[in-house]
């Protein structure tokens, strides 16, 4: 195991804030690690899955991190009318089962502006703002507050995936 020599420019949430402040830093530290997990390889490098007959790979967290920040900040809390881009009914898992080495800088630019829009599309809202969670099996009402925490934890799980793929691929290792 070696640490990664690429330079760390992550986002480092706060010791000491305001609840919204430390959401959001905390949000924008993990968004961070999981591109930072993504550089300097090739798109091969990224399409590599983990193991059998597991499809992810870390391109495949990229892709999916990128229609989760579209659902959930756009989607449900913003009401914008989106879908997203790579899953559908046909291909439902298709953010890691159709992951092309090919298009690896476009999928990397897609989160980066996913997340750009998903930001601008919560700005004015407050975290006690209420929205309808969109799971029938989960009926109810949600907060932002609540799709904050959620985001931080489906990140921080899948850095963790992207930290034994990393791993995997050229030994690098990091926080």
């Amino acid at each position: 195991m070696t640490e990664t020599a690429f330079p760390d420019d992550r986002v480092r949430a706060p010791l000491i804030a305001g609840e919204r402040e430390m959401l959001q830093r905390w949000l924008d530290f993990h968004r961070g690690t999981l591109q930072w997990k993504c550089q300097g390889l090739t798109g091969d490098q990224l399409v590599t899955r983990s193991a059998h007959p597991s499809t992810m790979s870390l391109l495949g967290l990229v892709r999916h991190m990128g229609d989760v920040e579209l659902w959930w900040f756009r989607k449900i809390a913003g009401g914008q009318p989106v879908e997203p881009r790579t899953w559908t009914d046909e291909h439902p898992d298709g953010d890691f089962d159709l992951a092309d080495a090919a298009l690896a800088e476009e999928d990397l630019a897609h989160l980066r502006t996913e997340i750009a829009l998903a930001n601008e599309a919560v700005r004015d809202l407050d975290l006690d703002d209420v929205f309808t969670h969109p799971n029938p099996k989960r009926p109810g009402p949600i907060s932002l507050r609540w799709i904050y925490v959620h985001m931080i934890e489906e990140y921080a799980r899948h850095n963790g995936h992207a930290d034994l793929l990393r791993e995997q691929l050229d030994g690098h290792t990091g926080e």
